[in-house]
């Protein structure tokens, strides 16, 4: 019994031996890794909008501005523009209508003042394109502006894995809407 055990024990060390390792990366032209494909499922939603929410936070408290809540009004903006720029094939802040940030987040019934908007085009994960964003001064200077204390986030996923990315912040106002950067 001992004897079988051992064989067994060495047949399969020698297999593991046998295995061939798994293939480098291929590089792209500019030497870096190509990129894979990021799949997202409709079941992930929460799960992806939330880990945004987190990663934004944790930047938002070491600047010392204050927390982001999400907000169904701008998350709605946010998931029809990211759509809108599919149809348009290229990312940009106006929507096929010639609608403006602002236009669109006072369609979806949020009252507050637009803050900004980031946007993007790419096959990177939600926390990769967050990481670009910050790199940009000015998705920068919207993502922690200390005023914001709303967060829409979503985005439209291509067959082929593209995703437009969208994220938009608003600051509540009690007083009506208010566009960003309005003279006090």
């Amino acid at each position: 019994m001992k004897c079988s055990t051992f064989l067994l024990g060495i047949a399969g060390f020698a297999l593991t031996a046998c295995a061939t390792a798994p293939a480098p990366p291929q590089l792209g032209p500019d030497g870096k890794p190509l990129p894979k494909v990021y799949r997202i499922r409709s079941g992930d939603t929460a799960r992806v909008q939330f880990r945004m929410l987190d990663a934004i936070n944790a930047l938002r408290q070491a600047s010392g501005a204050p927390a982001l809540e999400l907000n169904a009004r701008l998350t709605a903006a946010a998931a029809t523009h990211s759509r809108d720029m599919s149809v348009q094939n290229r990312p940009w802040h106006f929507g096929s209508d010639g609608s403006s940030p602002i236009d669109r987040v006072q369609r979806a019934g949020y009252t507050g003042r637009l803050v900004g908007e980031a946007i993007s085009e790419t096959y990177e994960t939600e926390l990769e394109t967050l990481g670009a964003w910050m790199e940009a001064n000015n998705t920068r200077t919207v993502i922690l502006d200390p005023s914001a204390r709303d967060m829409g986030f979503a985005w439209f996923q291509e067959s082929n894995g593209k995703i437009w990315w969208n994220l938009v912040l608003g600051s509540p106002d009690e007083s009506g809407f208010t566009p960003m950067n309005a003279p006090s």
